[in-house]
C-alpha cells in the first residue's frame, strides 16, 4: 500500500508552529516514498473552532510550502476533509461498537462526574469514569433512552490485561488495560471526541503511517482498541518529541510565540523555518555522509530517515532561529531579497524596485528578519529628503571636539565631497582622508560626523556606498543642513 499520512488541525484559534512541525515530517516522508500528504480539519469543537482560522491553517501551511494532496479547500476521494461534515459516519460507527459491546451508553449528569473527580482528588487516585453506566442492564438503558435522558457513548476498556503497540521511534509500547479510561467517543451532541473521529477518519483515508506529537501516546491504547473492535488493520504509529522551551517545558504560547502567523509576520522566511524545525529532533546527514544544519527541504526529502529522529525533546532555541533566517537571507540574490521586500516588507509602499535594488546590497548582510522594524532601522534614511531628516545635533560632536570645530569640519568635507570628480565611494574617501590630514581630526571622528549627518543614525550601513545611492546633491544637502544644526 502507498504511505498516505495527514497532519489534522483543530481551527481552534491562531495555527500552531507544532503543526508545522508535525506536518514537515509527514510532508517529507510522504514524498519520500512517493506518497500523499493530506490536511483534514478537526473541528469538532463546535464552541471554538472557528472558519478564520480555518483560513489561518491553510495560508500558513501554504505559506511555508507544505502543499497537501488532498484536503477541505482541494477535495479527494475520502472527503469531505472537515470532520464536521461527516458526523452521520461517526454516529454510524460508535452504533457498530454498541452493538458488538465495545462501548456503552452513559448517561451520568456533569454533576456527579465532577463530584466523582473531586472524591479521586482526595483519595488521591487517577481521575476515571468509575464505570457506573457500564453496569446498566438493557431494561435500564432503554428506559432512560425513553425518558429522553441525555448520553454520551463511552469505550468498554477491557478490565484486566493489557494493551500494546510498536512505536517507529520509541519501540514496545505496553499500558495495563486498568490504567486507561472508559473514554468518551461520542458526546452528548453528536460529536464525535478526538479519538472516535481520529480512528475512523483515518481507517477511511487509508492512512498507513500516524506521525503526532508524543503527548498522544498514552491515548494511542485507546485508539488500539478501537481498531480491535472494528476488525481493522492498525496503521504504524511515530510520536515525535515535543518542542520544548528554554527551560525544558513544553512550547506554549505563555514563554514563546507558537503562532505561524507571528513568524511569517516577524520576517522569518518560510525556508530558514521549515530548515530550523526540520533541524528539532532529527539529525540530517546527506548522501555524502556528512552532517549538516543548513538543508533544503528536497535535500531533506531526499535523505531521510526515522532512524536519525531522537527521543529526547529539542529545545526551540530563537537565537539559533534568528541566525538561520540571516543564512538564508544571505544566499538570496538581490533581485530575490528585493522582490521579498516588495512581497512583505514595502508591499504597502510605494518604492522603485530599480532604486531598491541599490540598497539591499548595503543592507543584506546586517538584517536578520525581513520585517519592517529591521528594514527602517538599516535603510528608512534612503527614503527621505534632507529637510525632512530628524535627529540630536548633539550626536554630530565628537567627545573631544567642539559644536564649532564640527560645524568647521562639515563645512570643508562639504567643500571637498564637491569637488570630487566622480561620485564614487573610493574618491570620496581619499578626499575626506585629505581633509582629516589638514584639519588634524581622526577618520573615525569625521567619518562618524557624516555618517550622523547623512543617515542619522550611529550604525548604519557603509556610509559612502549609502551617498552613493542617495546621490552628491542629497548628500550634500544633508551635511550642510547638520551643519547649520551646529
Amino acid at each position: 500500500m502507498p504511505v498516505r499520512v495527514r497532519v489534522a488541525p483543530s481551527p481552534t484559534g491562531e495555527p500552531h508552529v507544532g503543526t508545522a512541525y508535525i506536518g514537515l515530517f509527514d510532508y517529507v516522508f510522504a514524498r519520500k516514498h512517493g506518497g500523499q500528504f493530506v490536511l483534514r480539519i478537526e473541528d469538532t469543537d463546535r464552541t471554538r473552532s472557528t472558519l478564520e482560522s480555518e483560513q489561518a491553517i491553510l495560508d500558513t501551511l501554504r505559506w511555508l510550502g507544505l502543499n497537501w494532496d488532498e484536503g477541505p479547500d482541494v477535495g479527494g476521494p475520502y472527503g469531505p476533509y472537515r470532520q464536521s461534515e461527516r458526523s452521520e459516519t461517526y454516529s454510524k460507527y460508535a452504533q457498530v461498537l454498541l452493538d458488538g459491546g465495545n462501548a456503552y451508553r452513559c448517561f451520568c449528569t456533569a454533576e456527579r462526574l465532577e463530584q466523582m473527580r473531586e472524591q479521586q482528588k482526595k483519595a488521591k487516585l487517577p481521575p476515571k469514569y468509575d464505570g457506573l453506566c457500564r453496569t446498566l442492564s438493557p431494561e435500564q438503558v432503554q428506559k432512560n433512552l425513553d425518558a429522553g435522558l441525555p448520553f454520551v457513548i463511552r469505550l468498554a476498556v477491557p478490565s484486566s490485561g493489557e494493551t500494546s503497540f510498536d512505536d517507529r521511534i520509541r519501540g514496545r509500547v505496553t499500558i495495563a488495560n486498568e490504567q486507561i479510561d472508559d473514554q468518551v467517543l461520542l458526546k452528548s451532541d453528536g460529536f464525535p471526541t478526538y479519538h472516535l473521529a481520529n480512528v475512523v477518519d483515518d481507517h477511511l483515508m487509508l492512512i498507513t503511517h500516524v506521525i503526532r506529537a508524543e503527548e498522544w501516546i498514552s491515548s494511542t491504547p485507546k485508539h488500539i482498541l478501537l481498531y480491535e473492535a472494528f476488525g481493522w488493520d492498525k496503521p504504524e504509529f511515530i510520536h515525535m518529541p515535543l518542542l520544548r522551551n528554554a527551560d525544558k517545558s513544553k512550547i506554549s504560547k505563555r514563554k514563546n510565540p507558537v503562532s505561524l502567523k507571528w513568524y511569517r509576520d516577524e520576517g522569518y522566511l518560510p525556508e530558514a523555518l521549515l530548515n530550523f524545525l526540520g533541524n528539532m529532533g532529527y539529525s540530517f546527514v546527506d548522501a555524502a555522509g556528512e552532517a549538516r544544519e543548513i538543508f533544503t527541504l528536497d535535500e531533506m526529502i531526499a535523505d531521510f530517515s526515522w532512524d536519525r529522529v531522537g527521543k529526547t525533546g529539542p529545545i526551540f532555541d530563537f537565537t539559533k532561529l534568528d541566525w538561520m533566517n540571516g543564512v538564508y537571507i544571505r544566499n538570496l540574490s538581490a533581485e530575490q531579497l528585493a522582490d521579498r521586500l516588495l512581497a512583505t516588507v514595502l508591499k504597502d509602499a510605494q518604492i522603485d524596485r530599480a532604486y531598491l535594488l541599490k540598497i539591499v546590497p548595503l543592507i543584506q548582510e546586517r538584517i536578520a528578519k525581513l520585517n519592517r522594524e529591521q528594514f527602517d532601522a538599516m535603510a528608512d534614511f534612503f527614503f527621505v529628503k534632507a529637510r525632512d531628516m530628524h535627529y540630536d545635533a548633539a550626536l554630530l560632536v565628537p567627545k573631544k571636539q567642539t559644536a564649532e570645530s564640527t560645524a568647521a569640519a562639515l563645512q570643508r568635507a562639504h567643500a571637498a565631497l564637491a569637488q570630487v570628480p566622480a561620485w564614487h565611494a573610493p574618491e570620496m574617501e581619499e578626499m575626506l582622508r585629505t581633509v582629516c590630514d589638514e584639519i588634524g581630526w581622526k577618520a573615525s571622528e569625521l567619518f562618524m560626523a557624516i555618517r550622523i549627518a547623512v543617515t542619522g543614525k550611529k550604525a548604519s550601513p557603509p556610509l559612502l556606498e549609502s551617498m552613493v545611492v542617495l546621490g552628491r546633491d542629497e548628500s550634500l544637502a544633508r551635511i550642510k543642513r547638520a551643519t547649520g544644526l551646529l
